[in-house]
Formats: structure tokens, sequence, C-alpha cells
């Protein structure tokens, strides 16, 4: 296994138990690997070794001010390592495992690197629903450190194709489980008060958290702005980020000339390879497509993607949060 900063080898694997088990002694051993949850493929390293944890950071590319999600087994797992509030405990037992992470402030004994959170005193935490996600952390044993597979800002993978596309040679494996099946990231709800605010918008919808945590007599708070954030307390909230190489452009209704087009319902791509992300206009099937089609857009070679308008409602806030951060003016650096 190569050391951090190095050339490594990256080796492709099924998710046969053999190869669950080679993943997860990679882990032990301070490894990088890549394998597929329910939203999209995660970066995955030891969260409890900080040098593991800075190959994460390496890898993408990623500053080191942007917190990583740390990936767990179980609920009970997961609230002996943040405190568990009453928002938390109502969100964790309606949607763990799933696509929902919750914020919550660090017990005093975490064992959690301090650079997985970027420095805060809060964590942010996930049990997948993925099997394979569920049979690594198992095998693992701890906690996993594990942002979206892909190089910083870029789009996220859905496939292990894309994992490859853009981190192969940087990290040690890849468990090939197929194509993801939500396609966008998790909800982060920050539940380290009695209070909850949706940090980023993902697979559960603001009205499911709303309603969940209504049932519990509790209120879902409003958020403030996060459109210039130079320190997010959560993952995927930069205001450039998942950005492909051409630029891209929302609610396009006809594409120009030099565009690729990704349609959605009644407006249709333009050329040849038309690429729609729902023409039933269903916002689940467009949230499974996103990340995919991008990557196929941006394949082309097009100077600009254009995507058609896609309703706010449900999904759609959690579509439209990612378009409109890959769509956002890049820092040059």
């Amino acid at each position: 296994m190569s050391g951090k900063g190095q050339e490594r080898s990256t080796e492709r694997l099924d998710v046969s138990m053999p190869a669950i088990k080679t993943a997860a002694a990679t882990l032990a051993a301070g490894g990088l690997v890549a394998f597929p949850t329910e939203t999209v493929y995660g970066l995955g390293g030891d969260a409890c070794n900080a040098e593991a944890v800075a190959a994460i950071f390496a890898a993408k590319g990623r500053p080191a001010f942007n917190p990583l999600i740390s990936h767990v087994d179980s609920t009970e797992h997961a609230f002996a390592l943040g405190m568990a509030t009453p928002p938390a405990r109502a969100l964790a037992a309606r949607f763990w495992p799933g696509p929902l992470t919750l914020a919550l402030t660090r017990r005093a004994d975490c064992p959690i690197a301090r650079l997985t959170s970027a420095g805060l005193d809060k964590i942010a935490l996930r049990v997948p629903a993925s099997e394979a996600a569920q049979r690594l952390l198992t095998a693992f044993g701890g906690p996993v450190a594990a942002p979206s597979a892909n190089p910083s800002g870029r789009i996220s993978p859905t496939r292990a194709d894309h994992v490859m596309a853009g981190l192969d040679g940087r990290i040690d494996v890849v468990l090939d489980g197929g194509r993801c099946d939500s396609g966008v990231e998790s909800t982060v709800v920050d539940c380290s008060d009695d209070s909850a605010v949706i940090l980023r918008p993902g697979g559960v919808t603001r009205q499911q958290v709303a309603d969940c945590l209504a049932a519990a007599g509790l209120e879902l708070a409003v958020a403030t702005s996060s459109s210039d954030i130079t320190q997010p307390a959560s993952p995927g909230m930069l205001a450039s980020h998942y950005a492909p190489r051409a630029a891209l452009e929302m609610n396009v209704t006809r594409a120009e000339p030099s565009m690729k087009m990704i349609g959605f319902g009644d407006i249709e791509g333009a050329g040849a390879n038309n690429l729609n992300l729902s023409p039933s206009g269903d916002l689940v099937e467009a949230a499974a497509n996103l990340f995919d089609m991008l990557h196929r857009a941006d394949a082309t070679g097009s100077a600009v993607i254009g995507v058609a308008p896609i309703p706010a409602q449900g999904l759609g806030e959690a579509i439209n949060d990612r378009l409109r951060r890959a769509a956002a003016p890049r820092k040059t650096r």
C-alpha cells in the first residue's frame, strides 16, 4: 500500500464477502476504500485515524475546512459517538438506516479524529441502508469517514466507473456495487440541540423531516443562508460544488448550438443521445439520474450543459440545490 501523497495501485473489486474483508483490512491499515451507498459512492477511511482522514483530503484535493460525514453500522453506534437529542432520536428512529445525516455534539470520549469535523465540536453521522456499505462497516467495526468518491467540487459518483475516472491511482480499493439507487447525497440535519435545522437538502425531503418531527411534538427550524459559506458546518455547503468541467445553466427550455441539454418531463434533451432526467416528470427518477447524466453530458466535451427547469417541491429541492452549486462561479486558485 502506498503512503499518503504517493501514487497508489487502485484495485477494483466486487461486493462479495471476500472482497468486503479485503476492503475492511485496507481500512484497518490506514488505506482508502471507495464503496457504494444508496446515495452515491463514498471514499472511506478510518475516521479515528487522523492520517487516513488526511489521506482522504489529499486524494480528493478537498479543503481541510470542509467536514466529512462518518458512517457507522447502527443508531446505537452513532449515539455512542455523538450526543442524542430529542430531534435526533426521532429522526434516527424514522430514517436510519437511510439517506439522512445528523450533525451532533461530539461526546467527550469520541475517538473520531478532529480533522474529520474540521476542528468543530460537532460530528456528522450517518447509518447507510446499502447492504454493501453495511457489510463493510460491520466487517471493519468502527466509524468510516466518507465524503463522495470524486475530486473535490466535481460531479458526485453514482457508478464505480465514475470513481475510477476521478480517483484511479489515488486510492487503494473500489468496491463495485453497481449503480446507486438514490443518486443524490443524504439530507444533513443539525440536531446538536433541541432544535433541528436542515443544513443540506438530500434524499429525505424537507416535508418528511418536518412531518417526523411534528409527530414527536417538535419543530423544524429555519436555517440561515448558506450562499457564501467559508467555514461550512456540513459537507456540500460550499457555494461552488458538484461542478462539471463545462459551464452549467439551469432552467433552460431550448438548447443553444454549443450546449448539451439535459431535459426533464416534456422538455427534451437536444441532439444525438438525448438525455432526460425523467421523461414522465418523476422527481425520484430524476434524482437517481442526476449525477450520472451530468457525467455523460460533461463527457461530450460541450462548452455548456443546459438543464431544464426542475420543480422545487419534494426531492426537487435537493436536485435544484446541487444544480445551483454546480452552476455557481468557481473561485480561481
